[in-house]
């Protein structure tokens, strides 16, 4: 008897059971030529459960090539005393079919339980069209499927995920495509509450700043002509609109106009240094106003003019507690004063910073200038 022809097919639980026998007094090689017939005689089973999951655009090729890759499994799995072959090799043969469809052939994730429904929905739909001779009503369907219409929904809209309609698909005879039909979102449309409630606040600003919020974002005007218009540095009108932009910020987060912080800034306002000779004969020097970069010189001519003129070994403290603001420039200065007076034996110690101020000044390399904070003596 040829090799192939041991165990007749379509005759699976007998042919599964002389192949038990036949393997219990077999081994080695002979042992694999009968799992291999087995298997031959078997495949018809897995290629006509193969056509029975055939649906949509899987091709069939690879759907028999997952129920063979099955079959091989319940060959090899297959123990005669847990009962029929063909029932076991078919709810294997199944279960790879139905993994495959699941895992491979979904464009969208879709949890396990909701393709199963999809799936269960899509069948049961074709067999009540067939039986009532008409396409079924959800209501007929959803009892059908023993569901409510609410996981009836769901399995519509999961079912979408299987194979999502393109977005290049031709419509008409033209070019059009269907994206070319979906509108997108108005981001004018989107804007118009913010405009309307930024126009409010920025019509409840004081004059000066609303001058220069309306020069600068409406006219296209930039921060020095501003400036130049106004009779103020341009440091000040970039802090007046960061100021403004904050309270506008709260606003608009807000949906409230709120409150102009009293005593906001006015114009420039000079620098003042102040000296006092303190008990244990050190200098402080009281700075007082924000320094930057349009009185940065100044500050820098009047504090190493005062400096120059102490003896080697006196300290000097640098009282700095009503700047409120220090940019680049200032930290510039202090530098200089600080190296310029080490070089000549002098210590220059600054005190009373702000926590602001202080964390910039720590930033720029001045560590050493803030190791002590309180006048001595």
């Amino acid at each position: 008897m040829p090799q192939q022809q041991r165990y007749a097919p379509d005759h699976f639980d007998e042919t599964a059971q002389q192949y038990a026998r036949d393997l219990r007094e077999a081994g080695g090689a002979r042992a694999r030529r009968l799992r291999d017939d087995m298997i031959s005689a078997a495949m018809p089973l897995a290629e006509r459960l193969a056509r029975r999951y055939r649906r949509g655009s899987e091709p069939l090729a690879d759907l028999e090539q997952v129920a063979r890759l099955g079959l091989v499994k319940a060959v090899d799995r297959y123990d005669p005393e847990r009962g029929s072959f063909t029932a076991y090799a078919i709810n294997t043969v199944s279960g790879e079919l139905k993994r495959h469809l699941r895992d491979s052939t979904w464009v969208v994730h879709v949890p396990r339980r909701m393709q199963e429904l999809a799936l269960a929905v899509t069948q049961q739909e074709t067999l009540l069209t067939r039986d009532l001779g008409r396409h079924p009503s959800e209501t007929e369907l959803a009892a059908a499927c023993g569901i409510d219409a609410d996981d009836l929904g769901k399995a519509r809209i999961s079912a979408t995920g299987y194979r999502p309609l393109s977005l290049n698909v031709p419509v008409g005879e033209g070019d059009t495509q269907f994206g070319d039909m979906l509108g997108d979102l108005d981001s004018d449309l989107e804007q118009a509450a913010d405009r309307l409630t930024v126009t409010e606040l920025v019509a409840s600003l004081p004059e000066r700043e609303r001058h220069i919020v309306v020069q600068i974002f409406y006219g296209g005007r930039t921060q020095s002509a501003v400036a130049a218009d106004l009779g103020i540095s341009q440091m000040h009108v970039s802090r007046t609109l960061a100021r403004v932009l904050a309270w506008l910020r709260e606003g608009l987060l807000t949906d409230q106009v709120p409150r102009w912080p009293a005593g906001h800034e006015p114009a420039d306002i000079p620098f003042q240094v102040v000296t006092r000779w303190l008990p244990g004969g050190e200098l402080e020097i009281a700075v007082a106003g924000e320094v930057d970069r349009d009185n940065a010189g100044h500050l820098r001519t009047a504090l190493l003019d005062l400096t120059r003129h102490q003896p080697a070994g006196r300290r000097v403290i640098l009282q700095l507690s009503r700047v409120p603001l220090l940019d680049a420039a200032g930290i510039r200065v202090l530098l200089g004063v600080y190296e310029s007076a080490r070089a000549r034996g002098i210590a220059v110690t600054a005190a009373g910073l702000t926590p602001f101020v202080r964390q910039i000044a720590g930033a720029a390399g001045l560590t050493p200038m803030l190791a002590s904070e309180e006048p001595a003596g």
